[in-house]
């Protein structure tokens, strides 16, 4: 027999072990598993860091100018040793991607420069970053929980100039009626937060919102999930179960059920009666999250 096509050690093992006789004799489930994953897809198990840096250089190709420049204006983005692709000269990675995309969408609804916002559930303050190095805001109020706030105002701190630092107020969630009493913000921004908290936490917050501000930007999931295929701690997936305005488990892959979930999103964030949608889509490139920008038809003098 001629040997001169034959198979590489590469195949030789995939042969023994993968793509099995028996293995390629069972079409019931072999997209989904080892034949296939040697065939046409990388196992999402095992290659998730390449998915990643996939859907980053992905997202940055399709990018315009103006998010381009967007980007370029938030340096240090390299802190913190992000997962990133390169593109165009620069590195990019999802979550400053994200930033650019939600800046764009606020920027087209709100006047950001010399603004005052309010931020409840910051995270390590990508946001904050990104809108202080693209607009001249007067003022930043991030509100969150200690180990958070410890975590956000080191990491601002680092990547921010003095100047635009000495502008980011520090609120302890415990402390924030206090904090806010008398004062009025332009903007109050939530993203990815309120989905995790209490419903009546929830509730609590967009009352601040509806007293406090003109406009709220808000950015969550429109609804709840079960773990695709992968096992994860019951009691955590029970208690994400039991957060947020919106419980209803759904199939976030379908886009009509997202579509329709959208519609109570849309409604349960709604800071009170005098407030209106002017603006809503789905967060790229997540298909479950919604972004949607109220304003306070009555706002406070």
């Amino acid at each position: 027999m001629d040997d001169k096509y034959g198979r590489s050690p590469l195949w030789e093992h995939h042969n023994s072990t993968a793509i099995t006789r028996k293995a390629v004799t069972d079409l019931s489930g072999f997209k989904s598993n080892a034949v296939n994953f040697k065939l046409a897809l990388w196992d999402p198990a095992s290659n998730g860091v390449r998915y990643l840096k996939t859907l980053a250089h992905e997202l940055a190709m399709r990018m315009s100018e103006e998010e381009w420049r967007r980007l370029r204006r938030v340096r240090n983005r390299d802190v913190g040793a992000p997962i990133s692709a390169r593109v165009h000269g620069q590195d990019v990675c999802v979550d400053y991607l994200q930033a650019v995309f939600e800046l764009g969408f606020i920027s087209r609804n709100v006047t950001l420069d010399n603004a005052r916002v309010l931020e409840v559930g910051a995270g390590y303050g990508r946001t904050c970053h990104s809108m202080m190095s693209n607009h001249d805001i007067a003022e930043y109020c991030i509100v969150d929980l200690d180990n958070a706030l410890l975590l956000s105002r080191a990491y601002l701190e680092r990547v921010l100039d003095e100047e635009s630092f000495s502008r980011i107020r520090f609120v302890r969630a415990e402390e924030v009626e206090a904090a806010l009493e008398g004062r009025r913000y332009d903007l109050c921004v939530n993203i990815d937060s309120f989905a995790e908290m209490n419903p009546e936490t929830v509730e609590h917050y967009l009352n601040l919102v509806d007293a406090h501000c003109a406009h709220l930007y808000v950015n969550n999931p429109v609804g709840k999930y079960l773990p695709d295929g992968h096992s994860d701690d019951d009691e955590v997936v029970r208690y994400a179960l039991s957060t947020g305005p919106l419980r209803q488990v759904l199939d976030i892959y379908d886009s009509e059920a997202v579509s329709a979930a959208a519609v109570r999103f849309v409604s349960a964030y709604r800071p009170g009666e005098h407030w209106k949608c002017a603006a809503e889509a789905r967060s790229v490139p997540w298909s479950y999250y919604w972004q949607a920008l109220y304003g306070n038809e009555n706002p406070v003098p």
